[in-house]
């Protein structure tokens, strides 16, 4: 039965899961498509993973190169743990190294009748190993050889129109060496994919593809990044918290410390984010350990993703005040993971929280803290929506998200890098204040979105477990941090409730 023109083309995996996330299955099979990178962005990568996903399901593949070696083609496919043993290579470049003087003129050098031979010889393969897949690498010889714009854009059109009745979906791999944007190009092919690599003042180098066309498909648009990693390309796809909505269950996450939850009006609503802010080692980590530890022990998952220590200098605190943090660890009801700021992108942290949650259904996750997640995207303006992003499609799946933040100072007017007050549901605010020469801990919530709370400043205590004392309300002025004792005998009634 003949196919109906108007119907969606099938899409061709590319071998790439993230990739094919983005392009809603894959690219619409039977189109010419640019492929569009610097040097090193990984275009031979995804191409000889585009070629490998066809051989996997049975389809043929070609890999035409003029700018690089079959060895060197088999060699990045060895790094990889690849056998390109089931892809066609044709290399077009000289072999000989030391050519006779009337074979001065190569396939390589610029002139019109080299170009005419290269691009035979490319279409009289093709119709030899008649593939399912092609992808050619690169144009920018095809541009030297042509020299002149109109010739290269008569050469590409005429690939265009060699391959658009052969019932192949190919790529053409472009290494923007010109000095110009070559924007012909977009407008012969179906689609376009730029990949990018950033470099960064320290750590590793960032990488990430965008989608800049794409007939008559709705894809996933914006930056994603991705890495290269032994095994092919990794790719993130940006979280898009809208594609996640559906049902989610009611209930309250409790801490386990009554007076903690009585702060909160009874607990941490499912699908709330609560921000946990104050200054370095207030508390902040302590509490959050409290509450992973609080779910473990009611059955449920907890994901705990450190930044700013190292996983065993948290299980070294929690056994010093008898949090059981160790042993939900190990019986696998907790996730403690160590991140490297240096080396990891957001998209791949965001996707590495969705991928955890999905997978074990976990109830609390902890960030600790924002700011060592902004310290992994010091160049990047878009955490606020990123995070926005992430808290959404927590939200949708019903998890309490904690987020810590330390504040810069210690005592008084404090700072932060960034304000996401507005973002989070609750906001628990941790304080010390200095009484007769001692420093001691407060903690009170500012906000909670989503219910009542307890308006009081309680002291806060470690050591066993959490503790959180009765209302300070002895005291005035705990939040600037040198408090005035108040004489609670003669306090007015619009003072308050005494204690």
């Amino acid at each position: 039965m003949p196919k109906n023109p108007l119907a969606r083309p099938s899409p061709v995996s590319t071998g790439i899961e993230g990739l094919d996330d983005i392009l809603r299955g894959g690219f619409p099979e039977n189109h010419l498509y640019l492929v569009e990178g610097a040097p090193g962005t990984g275009k031979t990568t995804l191409a000889l993973q585009f070629l490998l996903e066809g051989a996997r399901l049975g389809e043929s593949g070609l890999y035409v190169t003029l700018s690089e070696s079959s060895d060197e083609l088999r060699a990045v496919a060895q790094s990889h743990g690849w056998s390109l043993d089931d892809v066609a290579l044709y290399e077009l470049a000289p072999t000989s190294e030391s050519p006779r003087a009337d074979d001065e003129y190569t396939i390589l050098h610029p002139s019109e009748v080299e170009l005419g031979q290269t691009t035979s010889a490319v279409f009289r393969e093709v119709e030899r190993t008649n593939p399912t897949r092609v992808v050619f690498d690169s144009l920018s010889e095809i541009r030297l050889l042509a020299r002149e714009p109109l010739r290269y854009r008569r050469q590409i059109l005429a690939l265009k129109q060699f391959f658009a009745g052969r019932q192949c979906t190919v790529l053409l791999l472009d290494d923007q060496t010109s000095d110009r944007s070559d924007l012909q190009l977009h407008s012969i092919s179906h689609g376009v994919v730029r990949l990018e690599q950033l470099a960064t003042e320290f750590g590793a180098e960032r990488r990430r593809l965008r989608i800049t066309k794409l007939r008559g498909l709705d894809f996933r648009g914006g930056y994603h990044d991705f890495r290269i990693v032994t095994g092919g390309m990794r790719v993130f796809p940006r979280m898009v918290a809208t594609e996640h909505r559906g049902p989610r269950d009611g209930g309250i996450v409790e801490s386990g410390v009554p007076e903690l939850d009585a702060l909160l009006g009874g607990g941490l609503i499912r699908g709330t984010s609560a921000l946990l802010m104050g200054p370095a080692g207030a508390g902040k980590s302590i509490v959050a350990t409290q509450y992973a530890t609080s779910a473990a022990a009611r059955g449920y998952h907890a994901m705990v993703y450190l930044f700013d220590e190292r996983d065993s200098t948290s299980l070294v605190r929690a056994d010093a005040l008898a949090l059981p943090l160790r042993s939900h660890v190990e019986g696998g009801r907790i996730t403690l993971q160590q991140v490297d700021p240096a080396q990891l992108s957001p998209g791949e942290f965001i996707q590495g929280v969705r991928r955890g949650v999905e997978r074990d259904d976990a109830r609390v996750v902890v960030i600790d803290s924002l700011n060592g997640l902004l310290t992994s995207m010091p160049e990047e303006r878009s955490l606020v929506v990123q995070l926005h992003e992430l808290l959404t499609y927590l939200h949708h799946r019903g998890v309490v998200t904690l987020i810590l933040m330390a504040q810069h100072g210690i005592f008084g007017s404090m700072s932060t890098p960034v304000d996401i007050t507005y973002l989070a549901d609750t906001v628990i605010l941790f304080r010390y204040f200095e009484v007769t020469g001692e420093v001691r801990r407060a903690i009170s919530v500012m906000k909670n979105r989503v219910g009542r709370h307890e308006r009081t400043i309680r002291e806060l205590h470690f050591g066993p477990g959490v503790r959180v004392g009765p209302p300070l309300t002895q005291f005035q002025g705990v939040l600037s941090g040198i408090p005035t004792i108040v004489d609670t005998e003669n306090r007015s009634p619009q003072d308050g409730p005494r204690h």
